[in-house]
C-alpha cells in the first residue's frame, strides 16, 4: 500500500481500539444495585483489613508450586510456579504471590462474626511441621487455632499434583451450644506495581478483575479505586452483590482468582448474595474480596466452610473447566471477539501439529486464505497504481505547482485507465480487526511462553535472543516497498524507506510468536502482490483491458 494508505491504516487501527469501549460499553450495574450494595459492604471490610506482619513461613512444595503460608495468620504469602521461567532472568521460576521489599501480592481468607470482626483476632494458627511435599495426589496442610468463644477453627489448605487449584477450607467446631453466625472472606490483596517485563510495546493489563452473570467481566482499574479513596466515595464501576462468579487479580499471562461458583457445582454464596469489595486499602494496597453469608454453625456441632483459588497461568483449556467465563481473565482486551476464536483455532491446529511454531505459521496460512478476497482486490488496486506510475510522474512534471491542472490530469488518466484510487482502502480496513485479534491472540497467550519453535527460538514469548526473526521482516518490508506503487511526493519515498528500520527496532522487543506471524505474513503477501503485479504487467503489454 502507499504511504497515505499506510498511515491510515495504523490511525484507523489505533481508533478501533480506544473507540472500541465507547461503542460497545462493558455492561455497569445499576445505581439502585451499587447504592443498596454500598451500604452493607463497608462497615463489614473495613473490619478485617490489617497490615501485612512479617511471615512466620510453613513452606508446601508440590511438582507445580512451591508456596509460603504464614502460620500465624493463615495468609498465602508467596507462591511460586515451578514450571515457569521469570520474565527477567530465564534461570529462575516465576513468582506470583510475594511479600517481599520487591512488590506485595498475597491471598487471604477469614471468618467474620455477625458484626464484620474476624473471629480469630489476636490468635495465632499453629501446623504440626513447618515443611510439606506432595508424595501423592495431595498435599493438605492444616492449621490450627485454639479455641475461642466456644469456638474451635482449623485452617485447611489443600494442593493437588499437577494443579494451580488451591483449596481453602474451614472446619469449624461449635462447643458454645447454641448457633453462631459467620461470615466467610476471602480477599487477593496487591500492590499497583508492574510486573517485571511490561514494556512500552508489550503492555498489558495489570489489576483487579470481577466476572458475574449481572455484569460479566469487569476490570477494576487501580487508577479508579485512587479517585475513590481520595474522593471517600465508592464509585468504581462493578457489580457488588452476586450469588456466582469469580474475582481476583491478572496480569499478563497469570492469575490470582477466587472461584464463587466451581464449573457445574453449587455456588458457595447459597446462604444469600456474596459482596463484593474492590478497593484501595489504608496501606495504600489494593484488595478485590467477596463477603460470603454463611447458615450459622450449630450449637454443640460442627460445620465446613470451603472455596477455592486458582493462582497460576491462564491456560484456556485448564481455567475453562474450573469455573464459567473462567478464560475471560485472559484479556484480550477490546478486541476479544475476534482474538478468541482466533486462538480457538491456533489451539485446534496446535493439537494436530504439536508446535506452537508451526501452528503460528499454519494458522497465518488459513487467515491468508480466508482474506483473499479481500487483500486479491487491494493488491489489483495497488499493482495498477504502479503499473502507471510512470504516467503519474510524467504529469506531475508537465502541470509543476499547478496543483489544480495536476488534479484534473490524474483523474482523467484514472478514468482513461480504469482505475479507482481507493479501490484498495476497503478491503484493508475490513481487514484491521482480524490483524489486531491475531496480535492479542498471540501477545496474551501463557500457551506460547517457554514454547520452542526451531533452531535458535526456545520460547515465542521472548524477543528473538539474535534478532534474527526482526531482521528477515525489515528484509521483507522492503520488499514490499519496491512492490508497492512508488510515491509521487520525494518525502513521502523517503519514509517509505525508513519505515522498515523503524518497525523492525519495534519488533526487536515484540515475542518472537508475533514476529513469526508477521514475517509469514509479509513473505505471503510479497508472493501475491508479486503475482498479481506480473499478471497485470503481462495484461498492459498485450494491450488487455485490466480490470
Amino acid at each position: 500500500m502507499d504511504f497515505k494508505r499506510l498511515l491510515a491504516f495504523f490511525a484507523i487501527a489505533l481508533a478501533i481500539l480506544m473507540g472500541w469501549e465507547q461503542l460497545f460499553p462493558s455492561p455497569k450495574p445499576s445505581p439502585a444495585q451499587q447504592q443498596a450494595a454500598q451500604q452493607q459492604q463497608t462497615a463489614a471490610t473495613a473490619k478485617t483489613e490489617a497490615a501485612l506482619a512479617p511471615a512466620t513461613p510453613i513452606t508446601v512444595t508440590t511438582d507445580t508450586v512451591k508456596a509460603v503460608i504464614d502460620e500465624k495468620s493463615g495468609d498465602l504469602r508467596q507462591l511460586t510456579l515451578l514450571k515457569y521461567e521469570a520474565n527477567g532472568d530465564e534461570k529462575k521460576p516465576f513468582v506470583l504471590f510475594n511479600d517481599s521489599k520487591d512488590y506485595t501480592y498475597v491471598a487471604q481468607a477469614e471468618l467474620l462474626d455477625a458484626q464484620g470482626n474476624n473471629v480469630l483476632k489476636g490468635v495465632n494458627f499453629t501446623a504440626a511441621q513447618k515443611d510439606y511435599t506432595l508424595n501423592g495426589d495431595k498435599v493438605e496442610v492444616r492449621l490450627s487455632a485454639p479455641e475461642t468463644n466456644g469456638l474451635k477453627i482449623d485452617k485447611v489448605y489443600t494442593f493437588a499434583k499437577g494443579s494451580y487449584l488451591i483449596n481453602v477450607r474451614f472446619d469449624v467446631a461449635n462447643s458454645s451450644g447454641h448457633p453462631v453466625s459467620l461470615n466467610a472472606n476471602y480477599n487477593v490483596v496487591r500492590d499497583n506495581s508492574e510486573p517485571e517485563g511490561q514494556g512500552y510495546f508489550t503492555h498489558s493489563y495489570v489489576g483487579p478483575v470481577v466476572y458475574t452473570p449481572e455484569g460479566d467481566f469487569q476490570k477494576v482499574e487501580f487508577s479508579d479505586l485512587d479517585d475513590d479513596a481520595k474522593s471517600g466515595k465508592d464509585e468504581a464501576e462493578y457489580v457488588r452483590r452476586t450469588r456466582s462468579g469469580w474475582l481476583g487479580m491478572i496480569e499478563h499471562h497469570f492469575m490470582a482468582t477466587w472461584i464463587l461458583q466451581p464449573k457445574d457445582q453449587a455456588s458457595i454464596c447459597a446462604a444469600g448474595d456474596c459482596r463484593i469489595d474492590i478497593k484501595r486499602r489504608s496501606d495504600n494496597l489494593y484488595s478485590a474480596s467477596a463477603s460470603i453469608p454463611l447458615t450459622a454453625a450449630p450449637g454443640n456441632g460442627s460445620t465446613v466452610i470451603a472455596a477455592n483459588l486458582y493462582a497460576g497461568p491462564q491456560t484456556t483449556d485448564v481455567i475453562a473447566g474450573i469455573a464459567d467465563n473462567l478464560q475471560l481473565a485472559k484479556d484480550y482486551g477490546k478486541v476479544h471477539w475476534f482474538a478468541s476464536p482466533l486462538f480457538w483455532l491456533l489451539n485446534q491446529l496446535h493439537n494436530i501439529i504439536g508446535n506452537w511454531g508451526w501452528a503460528i505459521v499454519a494458522l497465518t496460512v488459513i487467515v491468508k486464505a480466508v482474506l483473499y478476497p479481500l487483500t486479491n482486490a487491494s493488491y489489483r488496486s495497488m499493482a495498477k497504481m504502479r503499473a502507471v506510475a510512470p504516467k503519474l510522474q510524467a504529469i506531475k512534471e508537465k502541470y509543476g505547482d499547478d496543483r489544480m491542472a495536476q488534479q484534473q490530469a490524474m483523474m482523467q488518466m484514472y478514468k482513461d485507465e480504469k482505475i479507482n484510487p481507493l479501490g484498495g482502502c476497503l478491503p484493508m480496513l475490513l481487514q484491521i480487526p482480524v490483524f489486531i485479534g491475531l496480535y492479542w491472540a498471540l501477545f496474551a497467550s501463557v500457551e506460547l511462553r517457554q514454547a520452542p519453535w526451531l533452531g535458535w527460538i526456545h520460547d515465542l514469548s521472548r524477543p528473538d535472543p539474535f534478532y534474527i526473526l526482526p531482521l528477515i521482516m525489515a528484509a521483507t518490508m522492503f520488499v514490499q516497498t519496491y512492490l508497492n506503487p512508488p510515491p509521487t511526493d520525494p518525502m513521502q519515498a523517503k519514509m517509505m524507506k525508513i519505515m522498515p528500520l523503524i518497525f523492525s527496532v519495534m519488533f526487536f522487543f515484540f515475542p518472537a510468536g508475533l514476529v513469526l506471524y508477521w514475517v509469514v505474513n509479509n513473505l505471503l503477501t510479497i508472493a501475491q502482490q508479486w503475482y498479481i503485479n506480473k499478471s497485470i504487467e503481462k495484461q498492459r503489454a498485450q494491450g488487455e483491458v485490466v480490470s
